[in-house]
């Protein structure tokens, strides 16, 4: 069973800080773990606005989808926690411009707070064909 659970690994992103993988690839599945607005050097992006730290979150998701041989065409879904329901279409204009015309299933998840006091956290799933 761990042959078909294969872990994804980029210096592209931000290494793991916890106990988890960036990814796991699990067959035709990709599960990208959320991604926090820090840059691949471990420099963090708190202090930056809004759309800098969704632009870096998701440009960390699409790092790890590109290193597991995928493009945004393979999401099937992805999450975002945004801290105020007013930064939604803020983000949406951000996620918009970084995934162009892919479109996987969404959902946006205003809370209160994030971890580390960022203001977006994103993950996916995609699939892959099947080999």
């Amino acid at each position: 069973m761990r042959d078909m659970i294969q872990p994804v690994l980029t210096g592209d992103a931000p290494a793991p800080a916890g106990h988890y993988a960036q990814a796991i690839r699990a067959g035709d599945h990709l599960y990208i773990s959320g991604q926090l607005p820090i840059r691949a050097d471990g420099a963090k992006l708190d202090e930056m606005a809004f759309e800098a730290q969704a632009a870096q979150a998701i440009d960390n998701m699409l790092a790890i989808l590109h290193a597991a041989g995928g493009t945004a065409d393979h999401l099937a879904r992805v999450t975002a926690y945004i801290v105020g329901v007013d930064n939604w279409p803020r983000f949406n204009a951000v996620y918009a411009a970084r995934l162009g015309n892919a479109r996987p299933a969404r959902t946006v998840v205003p809370v209160p707070e994030l971890h580390y006091g960022y203001l977006v956290e994103i993950d996916a799933v995609a699939l892959f064909p099947r080999d």
